[in-house]
């Protein structure tokens, strides 16, 4: 019987995107089928280097190309391969989910598997868009801001805080921002039509997350558990005002009448 940890792990280190899609559907089908071994016997490492690294030339964010007119072919393949690579990053975020915090109720490693399907899921229909334009994944420069922000959480309660109620959370607000402007621009129904796909499933991804926020909040005795000094602790100054807020969404997602007034008036 393989060592789920270990086999969550190959997923994670897989060096293509054919490889992990593949692997990640092994996984899926023994975790299904019980033929797993959850005893966690390894040394849980920090990952030096982003499973991408190998394929993407990976620069400082601010070095990222700056995406152009999305009236333009360029924007438009800019665009589509940035989303590409978040859902790419976020197949390893949520398999690193399940691989970083072991002796968890098998429903959460149920979840981060769903999840990690989700993105697989997404980041192929975006690779088919970027066939449109014979454009592939890797073809333009990115930078690994979700990776280093998965490493620098190694505790369950920043983790689900950081990633899927920060990070996630605010892509339920870009998206809403991106398909907006898209309605205005020609030619980009098949493109609305996958972000909109993704804001839909995303909610669910970011509910997941809030579930396991308050599950590592109630773990912890005589402890205030206040999301967004968790999130500035790992960042400081982290939350910015949009006006693109998605409340329903972010409230769909788990997020408190309280915490959606804080962020309506940052």
């Amino acid at each position: 019987m393989n060592n789920f940890f270990s086999q969550v792990k190959d997923v994670i280190q897989a060096s293509n995107p054919k490889l992990k899609a593949e692997l990640l559907i092994i996984l899926q089908d023994d975790f299904k089928k019980n033929k797993l071994d959850f005893t966690n016997n390894q040394d849980i490492i920090i990952f030096k280097e982003a499973s991408f690294s190998s394929f993407c030339k990976i620069v400082p964010a601010h070095e990222v190309s700056q995406r152009q007119s999305l009236n333009t072919t360029q924007g438009k393949i800019a665009l589509i391969h940035a989303v590409a690579h978040i859902e790419y990053s976020a197949i390893d975020l949520a398999l690193d989910a399940c691989y970083r915090f072991s002796d968890m109720p098998k429903k959460y490693y149920s979840d981060w598997l769903d999840v990690a399907a989700d993105e697989q899921r997404h980041f192929e229909m975006l690779v088919k868009l970027l066939s449109n334009y014979n454009v592939c994944y890797g073809d333009l420069e990115v930078h690994q801001g979700l990776f280093d922000a998965s490493m620098k959480t190694q505790d369950l309660l920043s983790r689900m805080a950081l990633i899927p109620r920060y990070m996630e959370a605010n892509g339920l607000d870009a998206n809403l921002m991106i398909i907006t402007k898209l309605k205005s621009v020609k030619d980009t129904k098949e493109i609305v039509s996958v972000l909109e796909t993704i804001l839909e499933e995303e909610v669910d991804h970011v509910k997941k997350g809030d579930t396991w926020y308050k599950y590592a909040c109630d773990q912890k005795e005589n402890f205030s558990c206040n999301y967004f000094d968790i999130v500035n602790n790992v960042y400081p100054n982290s939350f910015k005002r949009t006006k693109y807020l998605n409340v329903q969404a972010r409230k769909d997602a788990g997020f408190s009448d309280e915490e959606i007034d804080i962020l309506k008036n940052l």
